[in-house]
């Protein structure tokens, strides 16, 4: 009896992995292309000084 509940538990487990591993692959399939040489992750930065934030714990004077 509880061999066959362990078997069905893991068979579940296996479902819910291929049903995440398909909605990964579907993700990733809708993602934009990107030109050759350039990387997604760092397209946005900007080489150089950075603008000063303000802060909101900083005390003024």
């Amino acid at each position: 009896m509880n061999k066959r509940l362990k078997e069905r538990q893991r068979q579940e487990k296996q479902r819910e992995k291929a049903a995440k591993r398909q909605e990964r692959n579907a993700i990733k399939g809708d993602r934009p292309d990107v030109p050759p040489g350039v990387d997604p992750d760092i397209a946005h930065i900007v080489p150089g000084p950075q603008p000063v934030e303000e802060d909101p714990l900083a005390v003024v004077p």
